[in-house]
């Protein structure tokens, strides 16, 4: 799995996310690329901005840890035509630029912040998780939707 909290690897992503316009049209599902962008940074507006998102309640969190925490954390890459949370999607079109302004300062974000900010940090959904499960969420993420994009 690629190190999000590496300069070269992030600024990979950044170089991915560059090469689209909002012309681009995904191989598989529904959204449209700015509305990829915004998906996209969802998982980070759940780190830097919480106080967007409505946390899960007890009951909900012991299911997302047992059965969803494996699957979104571990290394193996989502299939294409994953089904998404609630939360994670986006129904309206979004500004292209705005978004994609966005979700690179949050990869650059992450990356200045490095591993160690992220061991033991809390999730919304999965309890603390260890940085390298931190990585393979961010890092699985991006690649299944920058791939859905060709890019």
């Amino acid at each position: 799995m690629e190190n999000v909290f590496d300069a070269k690897v992030a600024q990979n992503y950044i170089d991915r996310i560059n090469k689209l316009t909002p012309e681009t049209q995904p191989e598989w599902g529904k959204m449209t690329v700015d509305q990829m962008l915004a998906h996209c940074s969802v998982s980070y507006e759940m780190v830097y901005e919480p106080e967007k998102h409505k946390k899960p309640g007890s009951i909900a969190k012991f299911i997302l840890k047992t059965f969803l925490k494996p699957k979104v954390t571990g290394e193996k890459s989502y299939p294409k035509n994953s089904p998404t949370a609630p939360q994670f999607i986006i129904t309206e079109r979004k500004n292209f630029e705005e978004e994609k302004k966005r979700l690179i300062g949050f990869i650059q974000k992450t990356q200045q912040l490095g591993a160690s900010a992220f061991d033991g940090k809390e999730s919304f959904s999965f309890g603390k998780l260890k940085a390298q499960e931190w990585n393979n969420m961010f890092a699985k993420h991006l690649n299944h939707h920058l791939g859905q994009f060709g890019v």
